[in-house]
């Protein structure tokens, strides 16, 4: 019990510090080792362990893919075509933030780099079509959640190894909750906007011709997801080769096709995504061995007694893990979060019969919404400086949004059916 206090009182002691997240639960680990004397050649082996698996490899493949695709002109194209698809409704260029945010999920694979890589493109726009730039900021840091969710997800790799479940199972279960994610953002919009007045141009019109024009120009955009979950549940590849093969795709599109990409941009791209890389990669090795403490420490078995002292059973264990995963989302970064609560709910949750694979969906929905939820969601912070607004009125509107979130997040929580029946279908 002294051991568990110290892993987890060196942990937010050190991230009240402000200490980078991959030090802070280094430090907390090795804290706590050498409290109940465990030789720290056990610590390194169990870093190394975290880190050399295969299914990992996904993540620096998806990193460099995504960040080819976005120097390609990739997330442009895709917007323009969320453009014309949605671009004649109230709150046009809202709407298009929403689908734009959806389309690119399924590219970067990632809640930050699709709120930064939309809303480069958006916040600026739609500042100039009139729209509010708090407004549109907060819209874009919780769009931008839907990342973690429509695949490829980086979280969903990470919980898939942790777990030892199918990281294609993993995607597939994501698609529902994740269109779901993007309908209820429209809905929001669809309504606040009647009622402010955003985007209304009475003078504009649905052309079919202009939605042609833009598939045509972003159809090499369009089949990324179709090349990756089409060959991943055909069984052509593996997860970790989908990423190797979004790569090769994305450098043969945005060099050959687009030409947008140049070879005086590659340096760039590729220090970009190894820099990306290196920082998730150092959050899952010192994960590893925190989270390989906590099993050591016998931690889920000490959360499933108070658990089972309260009433109510699946019910309160659910309400309890999604509470805990939307607080610590706010703080922690998704990836590092991942691995520190999967070996603490996951046995708790298989014994309530709760199924793996839709538990690690909780696990990713609520941490993504977390990180868009006060008082230091992520997104928010990314969505601020890229609409230079201050962040407390980012806060403000992010409100309604969020509790929108994060009643679908619970629908999909209490309704297995909804994260299951895909897989259930592919599998």
């Amino acid at each position: 019990m002294e051991a568990t206090g110290i892993l987890f009182g060196s942990l937010i002691l050190s991230l009240a510090l402000k200490i980078p997240i991959a030090v802070a639960i280094g430090i907390a680990t090795m804290l706590t080792a050498y409290y109940i004397g465990l030789p720290f050649d056990q610590v390194v082996s169990r870093i190394f362990a975290a880190v050399n698996s295969f299914p990992l490899l996904a993540i620096p493949f998806f990193m460099l893919a995504g960040a080819l695709m976005q120097e390609g002109g990739m997330s442009r194209r895709l917007v323009r075509l969320a453009k014309a698809l949605v671009g004649r409704l109230p709150g046009a260029l809202a709407h298009v933030q929403v689908v734009a945010s959806t389309f690119f999920a399924a590219l970067s694979g990632s809640s930050p780099a699709t709120t930064a890589a939309i809303g480069s493109v958006m916040i600026p726009e739609m500042e100039r079509e009139g729209y509010p730039k708090d407004f549109s900021a907060a819209l874009q840091s919780i769009s931008g959640t839907i990342g973690t969710i429509i695949p490829p997800s980086i979280p969903m790799i990470i919980f898939g190894v942790a777990a030892g479940e199918s990281i294609g199972a993993l995607f597939a279960a994501g698609m529902v909750p994740g269109i779901l994610k993007a309908v209820g953002l429209m809905t929001f919009v669809a309504i606040i906007s009647k009622k402010k007045g955003y985007g209304v141009d009475i003078d504009s019109e649905f052309s079919w011709s202009e939605v042609w024009e833009a598939f045509k120009d972003s159809f090499f955009s369009l089949l990324v997801p179709i090349i990756i979950l089409g060959g991943i549940y055909s069984g052509i590849f593996t997860a970790t080769e989908a990423g190797a093969v979004a790569v090769f795709y994305g450098f043969f599109v945005g060099f050959f096709v687009y030409k947008e990409l140049k070879l005086e941009n590659l340096f760039n791209v590729f220090a970009n995504a190894v820099n990306t890389t290196c920082l998730v990669l150092l959050i899952v090795a010192a994960s590893g061995s925190f989270s390989w403490l906590i099993t050591f420490e016998g931690v889920a078995a000490l959360v499933a007694d108070l658990i089972n002292i309260l009433p109510g059973g699946r019910v309160v264990f659910l309400l309890v893990s999604v509470a805990v995963l939307l607080f610590m989302g706010c703080f922690i970064e998704a990836v590092a979060n991942v691995l520190i609560f999967t070996p603490i709910f996951l046995p708790i949750a298989v014994e309530f019969g709760i199924h793996p694979i839709h538990f690690g969906v909780i696990i990713v929905i609520f941490l993504s919404t977390g990180m868009s939820t006060p008082p230091l969601g992520e997104n928010l912070y990314i969505a601020a400086a890229i609409g230079d607004v201050s962040f407390e009125r980012v806060v403000v509107k992010v409100l309604i949004p969020v509790l929108i979130v994060i009643g679908i997040d619970l629908l999909v929580t209490f309704v297995p059916a909804i994260s299951l029946w895909l897989p259930s279908i592919l599998y």
